[in-house]
């Protein structure tokens, strides 16, 4: 069974549930293993990362490559 199949058995049986205390768990479980992934995930970024960045940002400043949150928010909006 591939994880799309699986993914779709358990939610089927997730929503049979009845017992409030096993969904609790479940939600607990989830939210835990989650955190942990996202902790594995996570690594800081090296000083030099850090300046070639700053760098970058700067650059696309001087070349005009920017755009403002207003406008950025005008645009989100419009595909709502």
């Amino acid at each position: 069974m591939d994880l799309e199949a699986r993914k779709i058995s358990f939610v089927q049986e997730f929503l049979r549930l009845q017992n409030e205390e096993i969904v609790n768990q479940l939600e607990k479980l989830l939210h835990e293993q989650k955190v942990q992934l996202l902790d594995l995930e996570m690594k800081p970024m090296s000083l030099d990362q850090f300046n070639n960045e700053i760098d970058q940002s700067v650059n696309d400043v001087a070349q005009g490559r920017i755009i403002s949150s207003k406008d950025l928010k005008s645009k989100i909006q419009k595909w709502d």
